[in-house]
């Protein structure tokens, strides 16, 4: 699609200039990964110069396929991220978090934050308070924010 838009830009003489590529290598930042499934985040921003110093995942299908992707490599590892305390975390520069969808999907449940997989947002503004990182950035679900699931 992109390569599409640029061509006719190029076409009608609005082409934008070739992006300059970056000098030298990505700044280095440190990321935790809670709700990771198999690594979506992870395989996005290690190429950028992240390096995951910890990484949770309750389901153990998602876990295997996240361990065959990326054998741990030093950093903590968690199942259920309810029972970790946050200062047993590393310190990290950027909390990702793909949270349960199920009860706001158009797909699951529609429960919203009647469904307890729908609280455990509460664990990421737990882990905000208490790490305090420079930045997050979660999964979005349309119906989240969309007011349609029960509150």
């Amino acid at each position: 699609f992109y390569s599409g838009v640029r061509r006719c830009d190029a076409l009608f003489g609005r082409a934008l200039p070739p992006l300059a590529p970056r000098p030298g290598p990505p700044e280095a930042f440190t990321f935790a990964e809670v709700f990771a499934g198999i690594g979506g985040f992870r395989l996005g921003l290690e190429p950028l110069g992240g390096r995951c110093v910890f990484a949770a995942e309750l389901d153990r299908a998602a876990s295997r396929a996240y361990g065959a992707h990326w054998p741990a490599g030093g950093e903590p590892r968690a199942g259920d991220i309810s029972s970790v305390h946050a200062a047993d975390l590393p310190a990290f520069d950027l909390l990702t978090a793909g949270f349960p969808c199920q009860p706001f999907s158009d797909r699951g449940s529609k429960a919203g934050l009647l469904d307890l997989r729908g609280q455990l947002y509460r664990e990421l503004v737990r882990l905000l308070f208490a790490r305090q990182p420079a930045a997050f950035l979660f999964e979005n679900v349309a119906s989240l924010t969309e007011g349609r699931t029960p509150y």
